[in-house]
């Protein structure tokens, strides 16, 4: 995806198109990002004369200069032999000034993860014309150039609380090969969705649902209840084909499917349905995932979103 990469540090900068402009750009992993004072001007010109000639470490893809005034700079530089273990640079780009430039220290961050430091950039004020230079976990340095994460709005039902399919997601998120991805969760609230209706009592799929507290008696679907009582069922298709099978009939229901909830979206989109069993499915922007999605099936789906919007 054109606004989403991460440059390997087994990559020679010579051979690749300019850096500049590049939004997301992260380096990793981020032993490629060497940080060195600088007591010159912070200048383009000046920074590239203080670089070129030098030598670098092989494996140094990206230097922040830690400049006068805690000014700080950024630079892609580009030896002209990897194979010592030290060679000459003979290629500067600098893709940050002070300017732009933004150094946070952040314990938290992880800083071999891009969608950590889109967060910590945003939460820093540090835009898509920025670049956020991190001290995080471990005291490690790694940047962000030009942060712009891929919005995934999920839609979800809750309780529980936080959402599962949400939860699951921002997990996924701490670990797996992705760019930048930044979440909007639009919550669908169960016992609002019940507020207006006085039943006798409530059926709803199962116990983990955190729905026990309906102002009506509640009986739990997957629990068999034996007797058919005079209630409303809040669940989805697959929960009524359960009662039609158990009682032979259709109870009133409560829709809670975000599927059938959310409808068709414009914006790339995440949800689940219970329809689905044992595979991920692409309906327009929406990535729709099983009820019980585990965190593979997660990364797999967020990895199709990912190539969707591409």
């Amino acid at each position: 995806m054109a606004r989403s990469r991460s440059r390997s540090n087994d990559a020679a900068v010579l051979t690749t198109p300019s850096l500049r402009d590049r939004r997301n750009l992260v380096e990793l992993p981020y032993r490629g990002v060497s940080v060195q004072p600088y007591d010159g001007d912070m200048t383009e010109d000046a920074i590239k004369t203080h670089l070129l000639g030098r030598e670098a470490y092989r494996r140094t893809n990206m230097i922040v200069l830690h400049g006068p005034d805690d000014a700080y700079a950024l630079a892609a530089i580009g030896p002209r032999d990897r194979e010592p273990l030290f060679a000459p640079i003979d290629h500067v780009e600098v893709l940050a000034l002070p300017d732009s430039c933004r150094f946070v220290v952040d314990p938290e961050t992880d800083c071999a993860n891009p969608t950590a430091l889109a967060r910590l950039a945003e939460k820093s004020g540090v835009g898509v014309d920025g670049t956020l230079i991190c001290q995080g976990q471990y005291d490690h340095i790694n940047f962000i150039h030009h942060p712009d994460p891929l919005t995934i709005r999920v839609v979800e039902v809750s309780p529980p609380d936080p959402p599962k399919l949400f939860h699951l997601i921002e997990h996924v998120l701490t670990y797996a090969d992705l760019p930048p991805i930044k979440l909007e969760l639009e919550r669908i609230e169960l016992k609002d969705l019940a507020a207006n209706e006085h039943p006798k009592a409530f059926l709803v799929p199962c116990r983990s649902g955190g729905l026990d507290d309906l102002g009506a008696p509640v009986h739990f679907l997957d629990e068999r209840p034996p007797e058919r009582e005079d209630w409303v069922l809040i669940g989805c298709e697959r929960s009524l084909q359960f009662h039609r099978h158990y009682y032979g009939d259709e109870p009133p229901r409560i829709e809670m499917c975000p599927r059938a909830i959310a409808g068709k979206r414009n914006d790339l989109t995440m949800l689940k349905c219970c329809l689905l069993e044992f595979d991920i499915e692409t309906d327009g922007n929406v990535i729709v995932v099983p009820w019980g999605s585990d965190l593979a099936m997660v990364e797999r789906a967020l990895k199709e979103a990912v190539r969707h919007a591409c």
